[in-house]
């Protein structure tokens, strides 16, 4: 959905037109830039996580901050590392639990260090992103038990290992935006922990494993996702799983009860191929009780967030406000 500066549909926020002009240009060079590279559909997923790592493709190149420590926790899959990244001259003001994004398949704990430097200065909680097992290798149901464990580990004893007040947070970014709404569902209906976390952030998530109209109806064109790509990345995490399987519940929360869930903040993009999961999650979770805010943000493409532009440090700015808000 491409914008015009004099009509923007409800929910989108307005934007200084600079932004969205620098926007459109990064978007036009993300796109030559994915059309240069081989899909990551058509790569083994260990080639591309080496690539990752090691800046090469569209992404930037991770940085490894020196205030950052990991720690490892006993897990039902074994050892379960987090990384920590917490205020250097004060005590948290709370626990900001993150999952990483990458399509259950890519990414890792340790690939994020800026953004969640930056959240931990403005908002004063401490951070901690967890290093979940990844899809192929480790299909459903591996990554959410690890969400799940490092979430219970964190309302039992983390205040005590982070010298911080029980003031809880969760949040993620695409498959983790999914994996934070899962373990908010577990928690409540496997433990009856209900109100632990004060609210939730999820990022360009994806709540519908069988795919939501704008996931189904993208097609080839790649900005970050396409739909053979979201394919790929659903049968990574549910190999076998069949369509009307993954509107379980358990795998897909928009189909869940979603009573009891905390304040929540929804981030899209117009150019994202998983709008609709944003636009009917958010819908479903306010209906269900809770406030909600969303934000919808102008020819933004799916992972804005992770690139250097004026748009995302705007969107990051209105989460900050939101998580210092509950």
């Amino acid at each position: 959905m491409e914008l015009h500066e004099a009509v923007a549909p409800a929910g989108v926020v307005a934007v200084d037109p600079a932004v969205l002009a620098e926007t459109r240009a990064f978007n036009e060079q993300l796109e030559r830039v994915l059309a240069g590279l081989r899909r990551v559909d058509t790569l083994p997923p260990e080639v591309t996580r080496q690539a990752r790592r090691e800046g090469r493709g569209a992404f930037p190149a991770p940085v490894h901050l020196p205030q950052a420590r990991d720690l490892t926790i006993p897990a039902r899959g074994g050892d379960l590392r987090l990384r920590v990244l917490a205020p250097e001259d004060a005590a948290p003001s709370g626990v900001y639990l993150h999952l990483h994004g990458g399509g259950w398949t890519l990414g890792a704990a340790d690939m994020q260090d800026p953004p969640l430097w930056t959240l931990v200065e403005a908002t004063g909680m401490a951070a901690v992103s967890v290093d979940y097992r990844l899809a192929p290798e480790h299909p459903f149901p591996a990554g959410p038990d690890d969400c799940e464990d490092a979430a219970l580990w964190l309302l039992e004893r983390g205040t005590r290992e982070l010298g911080a007040p029980e003031r809880f947070t969760v949040g993620g970014e695409s498959a983790g935006a999914h994996l934070a709404a899962l373990t908010l569902l577990r928690l409540r209906d496997r433990h009856g922990i209900s109100g632990a976390f004060a609210g939730a952030n999820l990022v360009f998530g994806v709540y519908d494993l069988s795919m939501v109209p704008s996931q189904r109806l993208w097609g080839e064109r790649n900005l970050v996702l396409n739909t053979p790509i979201s394919r790929w990345f659903g049968d990574n995490f549910l190999p076998g799983v069949d369509a009307e399987a993954r509107r379980d519940p358990e795998i897909s929360p928009l189909f869940a009860d979603l009573r009891g869930m905390p304040p929540a903040i929804f981030t899209a993009g117009t150019l994202d191929q998983l709008l609709d999961d944003s636009l009917f999650m958010e819908a479903r979770w306010r209906m269900a009780g809770a406030r909600t805010e969303l934000r919808v943000w102008p020819e933004a493409v799916h992972s804005f967030t992770a690139f250097p532009t004026a748009l995302a440090v705007a969107a990051e700015a209105e989460v900050h406000a939101f998580l210092c808000s509950v």
